[in-house]
């Protein structure tokens, strides 16, 4: 089997990633998944940016899996669409007998990705799931990288009108549990795309919790 590489980047040649690279295409529409190769790729050459050193293998599979949780086949609707796919990387891990340390960083990963401000703190693969999201959705960090590595990651993953694509992913992933975005960037989807939503206001929580004062 020939070894992939895109921008300089090599897509890990081994069992696990092809599995991976399987299973995330059979379960999410073009859209997702070549919007989760592109976070591994945005996220490995950030990672050459800063210094970091994560291990591929899992640094593709938190990538992979990050919007799992957006697609019919696994969200629920009693939870964060992030841990639905942290869960059911966990899973996915596990049964190819991956290490408790390397699930736990995968699931990590997966479940912070739109937590802002904390993952960058954290171990390498867990900084840099995010940091490809960051770059591929908001386009931080986008300019500190090599127009033609840009150019290489979208040319074997193309982003037709994505901005407007994938708020509509976003949007239909949450919408029937409107309260698991409470406290998150996910409740700015809803404010602007559902009418009606009223956001869960942390300051009425307090002042209407049980507590006498």
């Amino acid at each position: 089997m020939m070894s992939e590489k895109i921008a300089g980047v090599d897509i890990p040649d081994t069992r696990l990633v092809a599995e991976a690279t399987e299973f995330v295409r059979e379960a999410e529409p073009p859209l997702l998944f070549d919007h989760s190769r592109r976070v591994y790729l945005f996220g490995m050459l950030q990672g050459q940016r800063r210094g970091l050193k994560p291990d591929p293998e899992m640094l593709y599979v938190g990538a992979m899996f990050h919007d799992l949780g957006l697609t019919r086949r696994y969200r629920t609707t009693d939870q964060r669409f992030e841990i639905d796919g942290a869960n059911e990387a966990r899973r996915f891990l596990t049964d190819h007998e991956v290490g408790p340390d390397d699930v736990r960083r995968v699931w990590t990963a997966i479940a912070l990705h739109t937590t802002p401000g904390v993952p960058e703190f954290m171990e390498p693969e867990i900084a840099l799931v995010t940091a490809g999201v960051e770059t591929d959705v908001l386009g931080i960090g986008r300019d500190d990288l090599d127009p033609e590595d840009l150019r290489a990651v979208t040319d074997a993953h193309p982003r037709p009108d994505f901005k407007r694509r994938i708020l509509e992913a976003f949007t239909d992933g949450f919408k029937d549990r409107p309260d698991t975005t409470f406290g998150t960037v996910n409740a700015d989807v809803l404010a602007h795309f559902v009418p009606g939503f009223r956001r869960i206001d942390f300051v009425e929580v307090i002042l209407n919790s049980s507590w006498p004062q």
